[in-house]
């Protein structure tokens, strides 16, 4: 029988790591994705099932803390459970852990089911007589904060822009969310990931963007720490109208190597 708590073992490839010879928070964020896939598919509400009824899961909210990134060519873990499931959204958790058995970070996540047509939300306990809510592990902890509000400036200067090409865009037709946390991070330079290592990285999905869009790019500091700091970013796509729509809201806590 299925345990509630699915486990993967992945293994870190020299072509996924940065510099400093760790995996690319990017990567490390597939991974977990790609472990909600395979936990979701074998307990029946994942994707390869919910496309055949018209539906599909979106990310909502994603919160990665890690106390250590795991190295070039260790395996390393991914350990992931529904923690809750709601009406439109189901909140997911993620531990993961190191070839030795250590505990290198946690992750938090929020889905919501939706239409694959009016991409509007659906009732995922509606899906197979609502069989999800007898996966939900309510014993196991996750003990980072949940995704909170990422306050911003009005003001904020333009950092940069790029459009959406071929590579951003995945199987559901927008701009893919592994893509977001790469242009997220993106936005800051070499020497801050040399110096410092991602304590908490936080993003929230807000909107859709689709192949050819222009992405504009903005990024404040919002905190000075005793052992690092904190930025507040946002990815905006430009409309036709000269108006622009927020796609993404992020924050990014460095602490000091």
């Amino acid at each position: 029988m299925l345990s509630k708590v699915g486990r993967y073992e992945n293994v870190v490839e020299p072509f996924h790591c940065d510099v400093n010879h760790e995996l690319f928070m990017g990567h490390l964020g597939n991974h977990l994705l790609n472990a909600a896939d395979f936990h979701s598919s074998d307990r029946g509400f994942g994707m390869s099932y919910l496309n055949t009824v018209n539906k599909t899961w979106v990310l909502s909210r994603l919160v990665i803390e890690m106390e250590e990134m795991p190295m070039q060519y260790r395996h390393f873990f991914v350990e992931t459970w529904v923690e809750s499931a709601m009406r439109y959204f189901t909140s997911r958790n993620f531990r993961v852990e190191g070839q030795d058995g250590k505990t290198l970070g946690f992750g938090r996540s929020i889905w919501a089911l939706i239409d694959l047509d009016s991409r509007q939300p659906s009732n995922l306990l509606e899906i197979n007589n609502g069989d999800i809510v007898k996966w939900v592990e309510t014993d196991k902890e996750c003990p980072i904060a949940k995704p909170g509000r990422v306050n911003m400036s009005s003001d904020v200067a333009l950092c940069g822009e790029r459009q959406a090409k071929y590579s951003d865009v995945d199987v559901n037709g927008h701009v893919n969310s592994v893509k977001y946390i790469e242009h997220v991070l993106d936005m800051f330079p070499l020497e801050k990931f040399v110096e410092n290592r991602v304590a908490r990285f936080e993003v929230a999905y807000v909107a859709e963007s689709y192949f050819g869009d222009t992405l504009r790019f903005y990024r404040e500091h919002s905190a000075q720490t005793d052992d690092g700091e904190e930025y507040t970013l946002s990815i905006a796509k430009r409309n036709e109208d000269g108006t622009e729509t927020e796609c993404v809201r992020s924050l990014v806590r460095f602490k000091k190597k």
